[in-house]
């Protein structure tokens, strides 16, 4: 083989070897970024429990007219839907609040609960109203109604999926942590919900009485956070009702209430923390 052969299938070489080397690096590197969160066995978990509490007068609960597809989104007759923006127990426990550990590094595997994982339209409304999915992981959508119905979904994911036939589901990815908000784009303006796209899987969701519980937690120091989607609307938004071809108005929320505090766990012991929200 002659000199300058053999020096540009060197080169060649060369550039092959580092063009795969910058792919693996990036590879790693993208890897690494979508994998913050470390599973590893936990001795000596702990647990975190305690309530969030609605403190004052209680706002005048929102509803909204069931003005479209009565026969299968009012079957009761009831006229008006409740928005979900805020539910409050007899005991004054708020509902439906996100409560979570922040920055945390390393424990129990993602076993976020299996119900919250995956979205049901039913009575055009959604089912949960709160999800929690992992990060990376895959939200499962259907509808149960015989309408149609159009998934707008904006924030954490970004979104816009009709479900034009009941029960066949769809699947999308959930790349990022974060919020995504749900809204209806087929001309139910009612319909709405928050996803929690969650990096770890410390995060549950309050009961009907305000109750929340995590467990397998790493004895250490953390913030914990009680995030609540806020409940008042406070203007209209312009939309399009893809299955009329009509400009119609949605409801505009305000903003999300978020407390923060901090919570130390013991090995086997558990810590209680309490949330109280209020108008101000």
């Amino acid at each position: 083989m002659c000199l300058p052969a053999f020096r540009n299938r060197h080169k060649m070489f060369e550039s092959g070897v580092v063009s795969l080397a910058a792919l693996l690096l990036t590879s790693i590197g993208t890897a690494a970024a979508q994998g913050d969160y470390q599973v590893v066995s936990v001795a000596n978990a702990g647990t975190i429990t305690g309530t969030v509490k609605w403190s004052g007068p209680q706002p005048r609960v929102l509803t909204f007219p069931l003005n479209k597809d009565v026969a299968v989104c009012d079957p009761e007759s009831r006229k008006r839907v409740d928005l979900e923006r805020l539910v409050i127990g007899p005991n004054g426990g708020v509902a439906n609040t996100v409560v979570f550990l922040k920055n945390i590094s390393s424990g129990k595997p993602m076993d976020l609960p299996e119900p919250r994982r995956s979205l049901n339209q039913k009575h055009c409304r959604y089912e949960p109203h709160i999800l929690l999915v992992p990060e990376n992981a895959e939200l499962e959508m259907t509808s149960s109604d015989r309408v149609l119905h159009t998934v707008h979904m904006e924030g954490a994911a970004t979104y816009n999926l009709p479900f034009p036939f009941p029960d066949r589901p769809v699947s999308r990815p959930m790349p990022h942590a974060g919020v995504a908000t749900l809204k209806c784009n087929g001309g139910h303006l009612w319909m709405n919900a928050v996803v929690m796209v969650a990096d770890n899987p410390y995060y549950t969701v309050t009961d009907d009485e305000g109750k929340f519980e995590l467990r397998g937690v790493p004895p250490g120091e953390y913030e914990i956070v009680a995030w609540h989607e806020g409940w008042h609307v406070v203007g209209q938004q312009a939309s399009f009702d893809v299955s009329t071809s009509k400009k119609v108005d949605r409801p505009i929320f305000s903003e999300p209430k978020t407390s923060q505090k901090e919570v130390s766990v013991g090995p086997n012991g558990t810590a209680v923390v309490n949330f109280v929200i209020a108008e101000k």
